[in-house]
């Protein structure tokens, strides 16, 4: 009997990602992590029981556009299936409404609270994108303090990398010139 989860490395252009993927889609997608135990160790966190596998042309075809994005690509990624079995309703809405975010822009946690119509709602939020197993499918790197400023992000690098996520799309961060117009 085969296991149900499997998993994978790749690498792009900002080190060695991975994804964890079973019958409903992709149940983990892992940002670089500091050394490649590290990074084993966080996808069986999210999958447990996932066995290193060759992905199936879906899965490939994920893992090459997530490759391209951390490269400058804009693709949205809105079509890759994820596995959300688990992850509380609430939790559920936030990741959707983050996948809305296109790529070079970026909204804020009261934002999405807003537009969750939960007011009061954005340190919640906050934690949901703290958890959220699925970035940059997800796009929680996208999502800003009220002014303006990163906010936080649990990825291996914290605000770096979701500064460097955010200048590969060339985003514009408060009112200012992108983090590339004085180059």
């Amino acid at each position: 009997m085969s296991p149900s989860l499997h998993h994978a490395f790749f690498d792009t252009p900002l080190g060695r990602c991975g994804v964890a993927w079973g019958t409903s889609g992709l149940c983990a997608v892992q940002l670089p992590e500091v050394n490649p135990a590290r990074a084993l160790e966080r996808i069986h966190s999210r999958a447990p029981g996932s066995v290193e596998a060759t992905p199936p042309a879906a899965v490939q075809q994920a893992m090459d556009r997530i490759a391209a994005l951390l490269g400058g690509e804009m693709d949205d990624l809105l079509d890759i299936a994820l596995d959300m079995h688990g992850i509380s309703p609430f939790y559920q809405r936030v990741y959707a409404l983050a996948r809305q975010i296109p790529p070079g822009q970026t909204t804020s946690y009261g934002a999405m609270a807003e537009a969750l119509q939960s007011p009061g709602s954005a340190r919640a939020i906050g934690q949901a994108l703290g958890f959220n197993p699925f970035a940059p499918v997800v796009p929680c790197h996208r999502v800003l303090a009220a002014n303006g400023g990163a906010g936080g992000f649990s990825a291996a690098g914290g605000l770096n990398t979701k500064l460097r996520m955010l200048e590969i799309e060339r985003a514009v961060l408060g009112q200012g010139p992108g983090l590339f117009d004085a180059l």
